[in-house]
């Protein structure tokens, strides 16, 4: 009975974005006539929720991930607010716990895209948009699919809303864009038991919708208000996420309907028909970027000419093939060429430094340093070499240790030797500069 007394404390008399069946079980429920019979199960059978790093030290994913780096998020069973890590098997599952995982799933450089798997008939109304936001802000960083995996309703399918692609089974349900508040009123039932309610309260609206009287017309309009403000709160979320697939007033006409397989790709509320698996074979061999997969982006049209083989540029902007290769062969050049210069002005600002200019001893030392370390900046190689470094003029043509060689032998051999450096010369510094970009190049 504690149970029954709690649940209907968290649904009735709130907004809730569930189906209409859903709601009808939930009165059967409170009507003491069914028990909560529901287990819904996450796949097991994919990825991993466990990883050991370089150490052997071993932990836990709050999401399953691939080899191929698909982090797949669970979003199964009646929705709530909070409860973190209230498990599926209990038929709920909480908004703070998809959230975090949607969080970790983005800050995962391990995970390259993610597939959002969803059976889930809705719940609170409180968190969904929340949940809805936390899933845009993953897309426009990963490819972020929601796969209708049996059904994405009501607050389910507001949280499949914010992704860059919804794709649905072909028995799969979506929609159901809606919210519904469910009042019980047992005045009736109280008096046939000679029980009558007395409330004692402060506040004129303190007791509205409470389960002992009717509801008056002035309770019922200011429910009927929250109902209002919380559906287009509901629109408002869909249109974010869905653009021009499915607008507002596009999500408006859909009447809280729910759509099976092709009739919700149809209404504009699915994208296309597939099942987790074919989303999950796309995903393990194309890399995801935050617009792969938007059915109206460059993004998306590259992945399918990949399928059909036709050249992206030719279908995306009608370029010939010949012209296309020909323009990123010209590009690669002018880049590779631009990273040659980038490198030969690092090295000018390296040797040409304070400390370092005209004393060969640091100044191939310098050099050195830049080629092992192409990623240092020319004033970080210049102060560490000026610090460590003795400043002791030595012969152009004497033979150099390499600054590695250097340290391995001042810590007894424990760091690896390199090469040996470069030696500039005093007269032909730009070819010095030339052999020390080829090196870094070579290597």
């Amino acid at each position: 009975m504690t149970t029954l007394v709690h649940i209907a404390d968290r649904l009735l008399n709130r907004p809730l974005l569930v189906t209409r069946d859903k709601a009808a079980v939930i009165l059967s429920v409170l009507g003491g006539r069914i028990g909560v019979s529901e287990d819904f199960e996450a796949s097991r059978f994919v990825g991993d929720s466990y990883e050991v790093d370089a150490n052997g030290r071993g932990r836990a994913l709050p999401y399953r991930r691939t080899a191929e780096g698909v982090g797949i998020v669970s979003i199964t069973g009646s929705l709530v607010n909070r409860g973190a890590w209230v498990g599926a098997s209990s038929g709920l599952q909480s908004y703070e716990g998809i959230k975090f995982q949607l969080q970790q799933a983005g800050a995962d450089p391990k995970v390259s895209s993610v597939i959002l798997d969803i059976q889930s008939p809705g719940g609170e109304a409180i968190g969904a948009f929340e949940t809805a936001q936390a899933v845009r802000d993953l897309a426009a960083t990963k490819r972020t699919v929601a796969v209708v995996n049996g059904m994405a309703a009501s607050a389910a399918y507001a949280i499949a809303s914010g992704a860059s692609e919804i794709v649905t089974t072909e028995t799969g349900v979506s929609g159901s864009i809606g919210v519904i508040l469910v009042h019980a009123d047992y005045s009736a039932y109280l008096a046939k038991e000679g029980v009558k309610p007395t409330m004692i309260f402060a506040g004129a609206h303190k007791a509205d919708g409470n389960p002992f009287e009717a509801l008056g017309p002035e309770v019922r309009e200011d429910l009927q208000g929250e109902v209002n403000a919380l559906y287009e709160a509901f629109l408002s979320t869909v249109a974010k996420g869905r653009g021009p697939r499915l607008s507002a007033e596009a999500a408006r006409g859909t009447e809280a309907r729910v759509f099976i397989g092709q009739a919700a790709v149809a209404a504009g509320v699915a994208d296309r028909v597939g099942t987790f698996e074919s989303v999950l074979a796309e995903l393990s061999s194309h890399s995801g970027g935050p617009a792969a997969g938007r059915p109206n982006s460059p993004a998306r049209r590259i992945s399918m000419s990949e399928n059909t083989g036709t050249s992206a540029a030719v279908e995306s902007a009608g370029i010939p093939r010949s012209d296309h290769e020909a323009a990123v062969a010209t590009a690669r050049r002018e880049g590779e060429a631009a990273g040659a210069q980038a490198e030969r002005d690092r090295f000018q600002a390296i040797i040409g430094a304070e400390g370092v200019r005209g004393d060969a001893n640091r100044m191939a030392a310098a050099l050195d340093l830049a080629i092992q370390s192409p990623g240092m900046a020319a004033e970080a190689v210049t102060g560490f070499v000026t610090e460590r470094v003795g400043a002791t003029q030595t012969a152009p043509s004497e033979p150099k240790a390499s600054l590695a060689q250097r340290q391995a032998a001042e810590h007894g051999g424990d760091l690896p030797a390199a090469d040996a450096g470069i030696k500039p010369q005093r007269s032909g510094l730009s070819a010095s500069i030339d052999a020390a970009v080829a090196r870094m190049k070579r290597d």
